[in-house]
């Protein structure tokens, strides 16, 4: 399906001002009983990359938004050639100006990929900030630059307040991308497991970033004996998504172990971080332990080289993990 058509059926192609009135209305009681049925596509804490006429921004999907790279807008509308600086000078700026001290309490520091494949913190805020930091640039392309933000936002409110949408985007963009439909299946349910993962955690005291992240690692070693880092420098990923490069039978296997880790979880009733660290290792255990079997009857590794990439240059696998054991 071309991406026209994927706009069309979806509605991604409503008049922009449309979008932003629809954005602009949403009110937070609607948002905050929505976000209760939602299952997200993407995990809190994942950054992605979005253009903006030919520009890279990055975002990052916090407390239920979209929170973009505020350098990267900058760069975009201003056309500077150091961003850095000229946002440097428009926080100047502003803060001659009433009511900034409200709007910069709104700009936090989140971890998004750079060019080198590494994450650093960076000024970060969510779409409401984010057209007032816009509206105070002098720019040709500020005013297309906040309908295009309203859409994107308002598109986020969508998925929130009907999962199904969310769902069938997803689908329709592996479509684009060349995915088979059994990858795609394996791909969603994956995307489900770990919502129920992840809200199990929040149920139990575990805080959202760097102890999900610890978790899912702890999962990851004892199901695959390779952390996340690890496993996607074998794949030759940088700044992509893991999951979306990883073979079928690597979903398979990441699933059951956080499947099994959401039910001993449940049964143990496990309560703040160390006791859920240890229902994180039981899980992967039970995943690692399959994988393990399946490796002896088939003499192949699990964990693969395989990824989706296209022309692009791919890491060495030192360790050559998708060659036959000996």
């Amino acid at each position: 399906m071309s991406s026209k058509k994927y706009d069309e059926k979806f509605g991604l192609d409503m008049e922009f001002e449309e979008a932003l009135e629809r954005y602009a209305s949403a009110s937070k009681e609607e948002m905050e009983q929505a976000k209760s049925k939602a299952v997200d596509l993407i995990p809190e804490g994942e950054a992605q990359m979005v253009m903006f006429r030919g520009a890279e921004i990055r975002k990052v999907l916090h407390k239920d938004e979209w929170w973009f790279s505020v350098i990267d807008v900058v760069g975009a509308i201003s056309e500077s050639t150091n961003p850095r600086r000229y946002w440097s000078d428009l926080k100047r700026q502003l803060a001659e100006t009433e009511g900034f001290s409200e709007l910069y309490d709104n700009i936090v520091q989140l971890p998004m990929p750079s060019n080198d494949g590494k994450m650093y913190e960076t000024d970060a805020c969510n779409t409401e900030t984010l057209l007032r930091v816009v509206q105070s640039m002098k720019s040709p392309k500020a005013e297309p630059f906040k309908r295009w933000l309203a859409k994107v936002g308002y598109e986020r409110i969508q998925e929130i307040q009907n999962p199904e949408i969310a769902i069938k985007r997803a689908i329709l963009a592996y479509q684009i991308q060349g995915r088979s439909d059994d990858w795609i299946e394996k791909r969603i349910r994956s995307i489900v497991t770990r919502k129920e993962l992840t809200s199990e955690w929040a149920k139990r005291g575990i805080e959202e970033g760097k102890e999900y992240a610890v978790l899912t690692n702890i999962i990851s070693m004892n199901t695959f004996g390779i952390d996340n880092k690890g496993h996607k420098h074998v794949k030759g990923l940088k700044s992509q998504n893991l999951r979306d490069h990883m073979s079928d039978l690597e979903l398979i296997f990441t699933m059951l172990g956080e499947k099994s880790t959401t039910e001993i979880a449940r049964t143990r009733d496990a309560k703040g971080f160390p006791q859920n660290a240890k229902a994180a290792e039981a899980g992967g255990r039970v995943a690692g332990t399959a994988r393990t079997q399946l490796e002896k009857e088939t003499s192949e590794r699990v964990v693969s080289r395989q990824n989706f990439l296209k022309g692009e240059q791919r890491a060495a696998d030192p360790e050559r993990l998708t060659q036959k054991k000996s």
